[in-house]
């Protein structure tokens, strides 16, 4: 579970750090703010990934999935149809990294989440005890 709780904080680090250089590197008004707020909400789900354990680890996995998820399907969104008016190009800056980075970390984070909410109370809790 160590290892997918890894990689999990990473591709949430990867997407909030994704957003928040695009946004200092110039996308501005209402996307702007909406990507610092991505990229927040990336890097506290990250933390709580890493830091939680129990019910509140199974909360932060669930929420980190669904995180990915808006992401990714905004992304698209603003590719094929357009999204609160702005309709990306597949040429932007950032665009087929961040399709990648958000795809993968789809497939981390259920994977982790899957884990998590079937895992033993050992196993979530990390204790080094042994079980009674």
């Amino acid at each position: 579970m160590t290892i997918l709780r890894i990689l999990s904080a990473l591709a949430l680090f990867a997407v909030a750090g994704i957003h928040l250089f695009l946004r200092f590197e110039g996308t501005g008004g209402v996307l702007g703010v909406l990507f610092i707020l991505n990229g927040v909400a990336g890097i506290v789900l990250a933390i709580g990934v890493l830091a939680l354990r129990g019910r509140l680890l199974k909360l932060a996995t669930v929420l980190g999935l669904l995180f990915l998820l808006a992401s990714l399907a905004s992304l698209v969104l603003s590719l094929t149809v357009g999204l609160f008016g702005i309709h990306e190009v597949w040429t932007y800056t950032l665009v087929p990294q961040t399709v990648l980075v958000d795809s993968v970390g789809v497939v981390i984070l259920a994977i982790t989440t899957i884990v998590a909410l079937r895992g033993s109370g050992r196993q979530m809790e990390g204790a080094g005890e042994p079980a009674q």
